[in-house]
């Protein structure tokens, strides 16, 4: 089972959701600030990222539950 990564930054608002180790690549832009994380050596999508997501959320609860299944469809 790989780890799921979650890491926010507060100031630049931007969430990122990654799975397994970090390894080098490069975010594709899906529009409307979102985001896919693609590996450089396998093109494979190893996380998402959504800009913007503390404003996204504002007006609603995010709840999360753990553990959470995923999926990533490129």
């Amino acid at each position: 089972m790989k780890r799921l990564n979650i890491h926010y930054d507060k100031k630049g608002d931007f969430l990122e959701v990654s799975i397994g180790r970090y390894t080098e690549g490069y975010f594709r832009n899906l529009g409307k600030g979102i985001f896919e994380r693609v590996d450089s050596k396998t093109n494979k999508v190893t996380g998402i990222a959504i800009a913007g997501f503390r404003k996204r959320t504002e007006k609603q609860d995010v709840e999360l539950s753990l553990p959470m299944k995923i999926e990533l469809v490129s």
